[in-house]
């Protein structure tokens, strides 16, 4: 979920009140915080057992607790997308301690999306899991879009900095990513531990 806050109090008032989803059937955890490159902009992670699980809670309670935020964001998008591999082994959605998230959301031409995966698994995972700062990841797929999400945790921004410094470019050729990628959006979020759920 990624929206853009215009009230901030209401907003972090409202984000408190999603600690209702601890009751759920199927939930696992939810967590985010501030975009660091655009302001007021939030991103939101939710982990879910399976889709009935997520489409019962959206039947259900979902109303109930968004309630408290109306008014308080704009131009909210949310995207699901299906587990398929860790970035780093034992991925769990856990969120306390990381202290910061880096996000990828990646369409690529679908006659190229299982070469993306691949070579997500096979380069990129290596380099990322090598990182002494980064604690886990997730590599994601929503079908049949070939739209593809990376999310990795990280201890500190300084860690993630080591990282991205000069790897990326060199792991970006090795990897073919312009052949595959048709479009990406990237962003680095500050956690907010108070929306841990």
């Amino acid at each position: 979920m990624r929206c853009t806050v215009v009230d901030k109090v209401g907003f972090e008032r409202g984000q408190r009140k999603w600690a209702g989803l601890l009751g759920e059937p199927g939930f696992r955890a939810q967590g985010g915080g501030w975009s660091r490159g655009r302001q007021g902009v939030v991103h939101l992670f939710g982990f879910w057992e399976s889709r009935a699980f997520y489409d019962s809670f959206m039947a259900r309670s979902h109303d109930r607790l968004a309630a408290s935020q109306a008014g308080t964001y704009q131009d909210m998008r949310v995207r699901l997308f299906e587990y398929r591999f860790d970035v780093k082994t034992g991925f769990e959605p856990m969120f306390g301690d990381a202290d910061l998230l880096r996000v990828a959301h990646c369409r690529v031409h679908q006659e190229r999306a299982e070469h993306f995966a691949l070579m997500q698994e096979k380069v990129w995972n290596p380099a990322m899991a090598g990182s002494p700062g980064m604690l886990r990841g997730v590599f994601a797929e929503a079908e049949p879009e070939s739209e593809f999400l990376v999310l990795s945790m990280w201890n500190s921004a300084a860690e993630r900095a080591k990282y991205r410094t000069e790897r990326v470019e060199r792991l970006a050729l090795r990897a073919q990513i312009g052949a595959d990628v048709a479009a990406i959006a990237g962003d680095v979020i500050d956690m907010e531990p108070a929306w841990t759920v």
